[in-house]
Parts: C-alpha cells; sequence; structure tokens
C-alpha cells in the first residue's frame, strides 16, 4: 500500500485533497497536526520522514493570509513559508521520498503579467509589494523542487509544483481582517443576510 504524507492536511487546499485521497483503498493517508509536527524544525521534519518513510509528500501547508496579513506580519510569511518548503522538500530529498507534490501560488506571478497569464510569466516582473514576501517563499518551493530534479537525477527524485489560482471553499480562512478577498466577502454576506442589513 502507498503511504502519502499530506502536509496540511487541515487548511482549505490539504483538507479537500485529503478528502479525494480518503477515497482510495490503495493509499495509507499520513497526517500531523501543527501541535504534532513543526514543519519550521528542521531536526523534527527529518525524524518524522525518518520514522514514516511515505513513498510520496504533498505539501500544502504554508502560513497564508489576505492583504491585510501579508502586511502586517511579512517576516512571519517569508520566514514560514521558506522554512516548510526547504525541510519538507529536503527531508524526503533524504529519505528517497519517490514524489513530492509542492502547492504553490498564483501571486508567484508578476504583479502586471500579460492576462491571461501563460507559465513564461514567471519572474518575468515585479511582484505584488503587499504580499512580496509570501510570495518569494513559495517561489522558492517552486525552484527548489527544479533544483533537486536538475541535480539529482536518479530513479526516485520526481519532485513537482503546482500553482492553482485563487480558491476558495470548505476550510477557508474568514478571519475579519486576514482572509483573502472572496471569504472575506461570503462572511459579510453572510452576516449582512443574517442581521437583516441593507448594505453591506
Amino acid at each position: 500500500m502507498k503511504k502519502i504524507f499530506l502536509a496540511g492536511h487541515n487548511g482549505m487546499v490539504g483538507s479537500a485533497i485529503y478528502r479525494l485521497l480518503k477515497r482510495r483503498k490503495d493509499i495509507k493517508i499520513i497526517t500531523c497536526s501543527r501541535s504534532e509536527l513543526d514543519l519550521c524544525d528542521q531536526k523534527a521534519v527529518k525524524n518524522f520522514m525518518e520514522i514514516e518513510r511515505p513513498d510520496e509528500v504533498i505539501i500544502a501547508a504554508a502560513k497564508v493570509g489576505g492583504i491585510y496579513a501579508n502586511n502586517q506580519y511579512p517576516a512571519d510569511f517569508i520566514y514560514q513559508n521558506l522554512m516548510i518548503a526547504c525541510n519538507l522538500i529536503n527531508s524526503s530529498h533524504l529519505t528517497k521520498v519517490k514524489k513530492v507534490l509542492y502547492i504553490g501560488s498564483n501571486c508567484s506571478y508578476p504583479k502586471y503579467a500579460t492576462q491571461p497569464i501563460k507559465e513564461s510569466e514567471l519572474l518575468s516582473g515585479k511582484l505584488e509589494p503587499t504580499n512580496e514576501p509570501y510570495s518569494i517563499a513559495k517561489i522558492s518551493g517552486l525552484i527548489l523542487c527544479e533544483s533537486y530534479n536538475r541535480q539529482f537525477k536518479n530513479s526516485y527524485t520526481d519532485f513537482r509544483s503546482v500553482i492553482p489560482t485563487n480558491l476558495y471553499g470548505v476550510n477557508d480562512n474568514y478571519h475579519s481582517k486576514n482572509s483573502h478577498v472572496i471569504p472575506a466577502l461570503i462572511k459579510k454576506i453572510h452576516f449582512a443576510k443574517k442581521y437583516r442589513k441593507s448594505n453591506i
């Protein structure tokens, strides 16, 4: 039975992936809460990977937030996301994980990218200043995957990245200040309806 470590299974993207994987009978899903494993702790991540020995790793874990949160906590956003990517990708390499899927972010593209955005636009211009630290961390994860593939051309290194578009849904962050635009609007509309407000 194939073992997949899903990092970030409680978040919006991670929980959606978890629900899909749960349907499969040929997969054992390995999960860990933040209180059980600090993904910013290099030694703890390496020890965890050495014990669990997953065949594949899906990295959906990230520190995320909207414009306000990115503006208020830029150091937290770049540091934590860099550490998550570095620790999981390097530990996957050291423990000979066959496949890694790293979930990137569409804010990795330049602020003034040509529309509709093409992959070739990546690293072709300035990033949106409000979330530049987060964007740089996510870009680093993409480049890490690419770099491990280039340097270690062997039978097991297959590290890939995907950049989904703006996402929203079950288990999203509906915080009044730290959420993204769509969940913030959903929350405002919900409260307007609940409290019979005539506008939002």
